[in-house]
């Protein structure tokens, strides 16, 4: 990701983003724990398989990225623990990548988005 001199508090996700194995293997621990209570689980999924597709373009794999580092770090602007509001930072982060990036989120990763949620999120999708 570019980085400023004007950071808004996302240098950590920017980092966290850089380690593409990293990204993978937090994201599935942290997705295991909190899945039930996201409502924005399904295009979290999606922009995952987009960041990850080897065809998507290396700056919308950066967006991406680094909005999904943003959600697995374990501190963020908005306690994750704290009722109702815990993922409305994360979402924001989300929906604000997933706009400016919107027509590379195809419909195959909206579909293997859907595929994991249906049959559940296991130990098998942290390889993937």
């Amino acid at each position: 990701m570019v980085s400023s001199d004007h950071g808004a508090g996302f240098e950590p996700a920017e980092q966290l983003a850089q380690d593409h194995e990293g990204v993978r293997r937090r994201f599935w621990v942290k997705l295991k724990q909190v899945v039930a209570k996201l409502p924005f689980a399904e295009d979290l999924l999606a922009a995952y398989y987009c960041a990850f597709d080897s065809q998507t373009p290396r700056h919308v794999q950066a967006a991406l990225l680094g909005a999904v580092a943003y959600f697995i770090l374990p501190f963020d602007f908005m306690p994750d623990m704290l009722p109702l509001l815990g993922f409305t930072d994360d979402a924001a982060v989300l929906a604000t990548a997933i706009r400016l990036v919107a027509g590379h989120i195809t419909e195959v990763h909206r579909e293997a988005a859907r595929a994991a949620l249906k049959r559940g999120i296991d130990t098998a999708d942290v390889t993937q």
